[in-house]
Protein backbone atom coordinates (compact mmCIF):
# COMPACT_ATOMS: atom_id res chain seq x y z
CA UNK A 1 0.00 0.00 0.00
CA UNK A 2 1.29 3.11 -1.29
CA UNK A 3 1.40 6.14 1.64
CA UNK A 4 1.39 9.64 0.33
CA UNK A 5 2.26 12.63 2.90
CA UNK A 6 0.48 15.75 1.70
CA UNK A 7 1.79 17.76 5.10
CA UNK A 8 4.48 19.89 2.95
CA UNK A 9 1.95 20.33 -0.11
CA UNK A 10 -0.78 21.55 2.74
CA UNK A 11 2.06 23.94 4.72
CA UNK A 12 3.38 25.37 0.88
CA UNK A 13 -0.81 25.56 -0.02
CA UNK A 14 -1.26 27.81 3.83
CA UNK A 15 1.89 29.95 3.44
CA UNK A 16 0.79 31.13 -0.16
CA UNK A 17 -2.74 32.04 0.82
CA UNK A 18 -0.97 33.51 3.63
CA UNK A 19 1.33 35.79 1.42
CA UNK A 20 -1.50 36.45 -0.93
CA UNK A 21 -3.77 37.86 2.63
CA UNK A 22 -0.61 40.08 3.22
CA UNK A 23 0.01 41.38 -0.09
CA UNK A 24 -3.82 41.86 -0.87
CA UNK A 25 -4.14 43.75 2.74
CA UNK A 26 -1.42 45.82 1.88
CA UNK A 27 -2.43 46.74 -1.63
CA UNK A 28 -6.50 47.41 0.57
CA UNK A 29 -4.47 49.44 2.82
CA UNK A 30 -2.42 51.49 -0.13
CA UNK A 31 -5.48 52.23 -1.90
CA UNK A 32 -7.46 53.48 1.42
CA UNK A 33 -4.24 55.54 1.66
CA UNK A 34 -4.31 56.98 -1.77
CA UNK A 35 -8.47 57.26 -1.35
CA UNK A 36 -7.76 59.46 1.82
CA UNK A 37 -4.91 61.31 0.30
CA UNK A 38 -7.49 61.90 -2.85
CA UNK A 39 -10.40 63.19 -0.62
CA UNK A 40 -7.70 65.25 1.46
CA UNK A 41 -6.20 67.12 -1.51
CA UNK A 42 -9.95 67.64 -2.98
CA UNK A 43 -10.93 69.00 0.26
CA UNK A 44 -7.86 71.14 0.68
CA UNK A 45 -8.01 72.73 -2.70
CA UNK A 46 -12.11 73.57 -2.04
CA UNK A 47 -11.25 74.91 1.28
CA UNK A 48 -8.00 77.33 -0.78
CA UNK A 49 -10.46 78.11 -3.17
CA UNK A 50 -12.96 78.98 -0.21
CA UNK A 51 -9.92 81.00 1.43
CA UNK A 52 -9.03 82.60 -1.90
CA UNK A 53 -13.06 84.08 -2.49
CA UNK A 54 -13.29 85.29 1.27
CA UNK A 55 -10.26 87.41 1.03
CA UNK A 56 -11.32 88.80 -2.65
CA UNK A 57 -14.76 89.22 -0.79
CA UNK A 58 -12.51 91.09 2.13
CA UNK A 59 -10.67 92.88 -0.06
CA UNK A 60 -13.87 94.71 -2.25
CA UNK A 61 -15.36 94.73 0.90
CA UNK A 62 -12.88 97.00 2.17
CA UNK A 63 -12.53 99.29 -1.03
CA UNK A 64 -15.98 99.43 -0.94
CA UNK A 65 -15.42 101.23 2.59
CA UNK A 66 -13.55 103.03 1.20
CA UNK A 67 -15.26 104.24 -1.42
CA UNK A 68 -18.94 104.86 0.45
CA UNK A 69 -16.57 107.13 2.96
CA UNK A 70 -15.15 108.84 0.27
CA UNK A 71 -19.00 109.18 -1.16
CA UNK A 72 -19.66 110.71 2.07
CA UNK A 73 -17.22 113.03 2.59
CA UNK A 74 -18.19 114.30 -0.90
CA UNK A 75 -21.47 114.80 0.00
CA UNK A 76 -21.01 116.75 3.10
CA UNK A 77 -18.72 118.87 1.41
CA UNK A 78 -21.23 118.96 -1.60
CA UNK A 79 -23.86 119.67 1.50
CA UNK A 80 -21.70 122.85 2.56
CA UNK A 81 -21.32 124.31 -0.53
CA UNK A 82 -25.09 124.30 -1.71
CA UNK A 83 -25.78 126.14 2.15
CA UNK A 84 -22.86 128.56 1.43
CA UNK A 85 -24.25 129.18 -1.80
CA UNK A 86 -27.85 129.48 -0.19
CA UNK A 87 -26.44 131.90 2.39
CA UNK A 88 -24.69 133.97 -0.49
CA UNK A 89 -28.13 134.46 -2.84
CA UNK A 90 -29.60 135.20 0.37
CA UNK A 91 -27.50 137.76 1.54
CA UNK A 92 -27.47 139.23 -2.09
CA UNK A 93 -31.21 139.09 -2.78
CA UNK A 94 -31.89 141.13 1.14
CA UNK A 95 -28.56 143.26 -0.14
CA UNK A 96 -31.16 145.25 -2.46
CA UNK A 97 -34.02 144.85 0.11
CA UNK A 98 -32.31 146.32 2.70
CA UNK A 99 -31.12 149.47 0.40
CA UNK A 100 -35.08 149.26 -0.72
CA UNK A 101 -36.22 149.61 3.13
CA UNK A 102 -34.39 152.48 4.20
CA UNK A 103 -34.87 153.91 1.10
CA UNK A 104 -38.87 153.48 1.84
CA UNK A 105 -38.54 154.50 5.41
CA UNK A 106 -37.17 157.40 4.53
CA UNK A 107 -39.66 158.62 2.02
CA UNK A 108 -42.49 157.78 4.44
CA UNK A 109 -40.89 159.69 7.13
CA UNK A 110 -42.88 162.84 7.66
CA UNK A 111 -41.51 166.32 9.03
CA UNK A 112 -40.62 165.77 12.84
CA UNK A 113 -40.18 162.48 12.92
CA UNK A 114 -36.68 160.90 13.20
CA UNK A 115 -35.94 157.43 13.48
CA UNK A 116 -32.91 155.80 15.92
CA UNK A 117 -32.58 152.72 14.69
CA UNK A 118 -34.07 150.19 12.39
CA UNK A 119 -33.66 146.13 13.39
CA UNK A 120 -34.43 143.68 10.89
CA UNK A 121 -35.39 140.11 11.50
CA UNK A 122 -36.73 137.99 8.66
CA UNK A 123 -39.49 139.97 7.10
CA UNK A 124 -40.42 142.48 10.03
CA UNK A 125 -38.81 145.44 10.77
CA UNK A 126 -38.39 147.12 14.45
CA UNK A 127 -38.01 150.72 14.49
CA UNK A 128 -37.16 152.96 17.13
CA UNK A 129 -37.58 156.83 16.76
CA UNK A 130 -38.23 160.22 18.00
CA UNK A 131 -41.57 162.32 16.87
CA UNK A 132 -42.64 165.53 18.01
CA UNK A 133 -46.17 164.30 18.82
CA UNK A 134 -48.25 160.84 18.80
CA UNK A 135 -50.36 162.15 16.16
CA UNK A 136 -47.27 162.40 14.24
CA UNK A 137 -46.24 158.72 14.72
CA UNK A 138 -50.36 158.29 13.86
CA UNK A 139 -49.62 160.21 10.18
CA UNK A 140 -46.16 157.98 9.80
CA UNK A 141 -48.11 154.63 10.44
CA UNK A 142 -50.30 155.56 7.75
CA UNK A 143 -47.39 156.63 5.19
CA UNK A 144 -46.24 152.75 5.81
CA UNK A 145 -50.02 151.60 5.26
CA UNK A 146 -49.98 152.86 2.06
CA UNK A 147 -46.27 152.26 1.07
CA UNK A 148 -46.14 149.28 -1.83
CA UNK A 149 -42.75 147.58 0.06
CA UNK A 150 -44.08 148.37 3.65
CA UNK A 151 -47.44 146.75 5.48
CA UNK A 152 -48.81 146.08 8.77
CA UNK A 153 -47.19 148.76 11.05
CA UNK A 154 -47.97 148.20 14.72
CA UNK A 155 -46.79 150.52 17.56
CA UNK A 156 -45.17 148.85 20.35
CA UNK A 157 -44.31 151.78 22.89
CA UNK A 158 -44.70 155.05 22.93
CA UNK A 159 -43.65 157.07 25.94
CA UNK A 160 -42.88 160.66 26.57
CA UNK A 161 -39.29 161.71 26.85
CA UNK A 162 -36.96 164.87 27.16
CA UNK A 163 -34.36 165.83 24.47
CA UNK A 164 -32.57 169.09 24.68
CA UNK A 165 -35.09 171.02 27.11
CA UNK A 166 -37.68 169.59 24.37
CA UNK A 167 -41.02 167.30 25.35
CA UNK A 168 -40.73 164.56 22.37
CA UNK A 169 -43.06 161.26 22.07
CA UNK A 170 -40.35 157.89 22.02
CA UNK A 171 -41.96 155.02 19.79
CA UNK A 172 -41.43 151.48 19.27
CA UNK A 173 -42.94 150.21 15.89
CA UNK A 174 -42.90 147.12 13.75
CA UNK A 175 -43.64 146.85 10.02
CA UNK A 176 -43.89 143.97 8.17
CA UNK A 177 -41.85 144.16 4.47
CA UNK A 178 -44.77 142.92 1.61
CA UNK A 179 -43.44 139.55 0.10
CA UNK A 180 -41.92 139.90 -3.61
CA UNK A 181 -45.17 138.37 -5.00
CA UNK A 182 -47.46 141.17 -3.24
CA UNK A 183 -44.53 143.97 -4.05
CA UNK A 184 -43.73 142.82 -7.55
CA UNK A 185 -47.28 143.71 -9.02
CA UNK A 186 -47.43 147.77 -7.77
CA UNK A 187 -43.85 147.97 -9.49
CA UNK A 188 -45.24 146.60 -12.60
CA UNK A 189 -48.26 148.35 -12.37
CA UNK A 190 -46.85 151.66 -11.70
CA UNK A 191 -43.49 150.80 -14.46
CA UNK A 192 -46.97 150.62 -16.69
CA UNK A 193 -48.16 154.05 -15.61
CA UNK A 194 -45.22 155.71 -16.29
CA UNK A 195 -44.81 154.20 -19.44
CA UNK A 196 -48.56 154.70 -20.82
CA UNK A 197 -47.82 158.58 -19.70
CA UNK A 198 -44.44 158.56 -21.98
CA UNK A 199 -47.09 157.45 -24.73
CA UNK A 200 -48.86 159.92 -23.95
CA UNK A 201 -47.21 162.65 -24.19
Amino acid sequence: MIRINLLPHRVAKRRQRRQQFYALAGAMVLLGALIGFGVHMVYQGQIDDQEARNAFLKEEIGRLDRDIAEIRRLREQIEAMLARKQVIESLQGTRSETVHLFNELAQRLPDGVYLKSARQSGRQVRVVGLAQSNARVSHFMRNVEASAFLEQPKLIEAKAVMQDSRRLSEFTLDIAIRPPVEAEPDAGTDAAKTAAKGVQK
